[in-house]
């Protein structure tokens, strides 16, 4: 696949106790974002953080949140993330959903290593 320079990033706040049916919602997110086939997610776990109730989530040793906060970053044609984004929205009862133009500089992949089914 073949990104357009100018692309859009998708950018998903949630908890990481977040489930849907039992299964981690960041999961949930990626694997449909992967079926609709989006051009990539990636899911990064914040180490500390706060969001609407102000209430802190660290993972400092003392204080060990089970919730800590999580990031999905989705990157991909304007259309295709508009698409999605009526298919995620409804699985997010608590957080925050960002969007915003980015410039794609480079999107590459190699031959050797075919993705796994």
């Amino acid at each position: 696949m073949k990104l357009p320079d100018e692309a859009k990033l998708l950018r998903i706040f949630i908890g990481e106790s977040d489930k849907v049916h039992g299964k981690p919602l960041y999961e949930v997110i990626v694997e449909m974002a992967r079926r609709q086939g989006l051009a990539g997610a990636t899911v990064l776990r914040g180490v500390l953080g706060f969001g609407a109730d102000s209430r802190m989530h660290s993972a400092k040793i003392l204080r060990l949140s089970e919730d800590l906060p999580v990031i999905i970053e989705i990157v991909d044609k304007p259309e295709r993330i508009e698409a999605f984004l009526p298919t995620v929205d409804p699985l997010i009862e608590e957080g925050l959903v960002t969007m915003e133009k980015v410039q794609v500089i480079a999107y590459r992949h190699s031959q050797r290593n075919p993705p796994s089914v």
